[in-house]
């Protein structure tokens, strides 16, 4: 993921954030308990200046995650009712964070809810969340006051998209020309396509490693997921793979 001081929408620490309008009208009636997901501190810390003045917003930010690992515990001891879920984490993404809290999400007294908010808009991260049950994507670039409204909105059940994703989303699941559901593809977690995508362009360990910030273990570790998860035997089998779904 970019530099959360890039996104245009969202303040990043060092800037002075002013707070977001009350998605109430003020009054103060409101109130919606959120966890921030993203492995950018200073991402989060501008996040929470800018809709967690609950006085004025009505959400109150309850906990804060950095990975996958941090989000479930996180998640599961809070039970928030919304979750601002990065799509691009370390131990996973956040495919995974939706898979390991389906049970949360499918409470039908206290469902937590997830909103997607990513710098990315690649249609298969939006996808992929979306089918992994989130109730909306936005991208970075989205105001404080639009966010606090995606929040409230998500909470109430509605399903939220920034403009230039609502109507790619309706193409990508109402259309009969949508390609077909790759169940091998959905055996494995965000952080393995990525790894596989880079083996399959050629890169080594080292450089898969240095560019998705893990230690080349992890990478060894995440290459055999994928074998196994494929029953492939080795990288020019993967390499080959991936060259027939045309995602390298």
């Amino acid at each position: 993921m970019s530099d959360p001081t890039e996104a245009d929408g969202i303040a990043g620490a060092g800037e002075a954030a002013e707070p977001a309008q009350p998605a109430n009208g003020g009054t103060g009636e409101r109130r919606v308990r959120v966890v921030l997901v993203d492995d950018h501190r200073m991402f989060r810390t501008g996040v929470q200046a800018e809709i967690g003045q609950t006085a004025e917003t009505g959400v109150e930010v309850v906990g804060e995650a950095a990975d996958v690992d941090q989000a479930v515990t996180v998640i599961t001891a809070t039970r928030p009712e919304v979750v601002l879920l990065d799509v691009h984490l370390p131990g996973g993404g956040g495919v995974e964070v939706l898979r390991r809290c389906a049970p949360l999400m499918g409470d039908t007294d206290r469902p937590v809810r997830f909103l997607a908010l990513s710098v990315s808009d690649a249609a298969e991260d939006v996808i992929g969340v979306i089918r992994g049950g989130a109730r909306g994507y936005v991208t970075k670039t989205i105001t404080g006051t639009d966010l606090v409204d995606s929040v409230f909105r998500v909470q109430e059940g509605d399903a939220v998209f920034s403009p230039r994703l609502a109507g790619f989303v309706l193409d990508a699941f109402a259309s009969t020309d949508a390609p077909p559901v790759d169940e091998d593809m959905d055996r494995l977690t965000q952080r393995e396509r990525e790894v596989l995508r880079l083996i399959a362009r050629g890169y080594a360990y080292k450089e898969i490693a240095k560019q998705l910030y893990i230690s080349v273990k992890t990478v060894e570790s995440h290459v055999s997921a994928v074998l196994r998860k494929l029953q492939l035997s080795n990288r020019h089998e993967l390499t080959r793979w991936a060259t027939a779904r045309r995602l390298v």
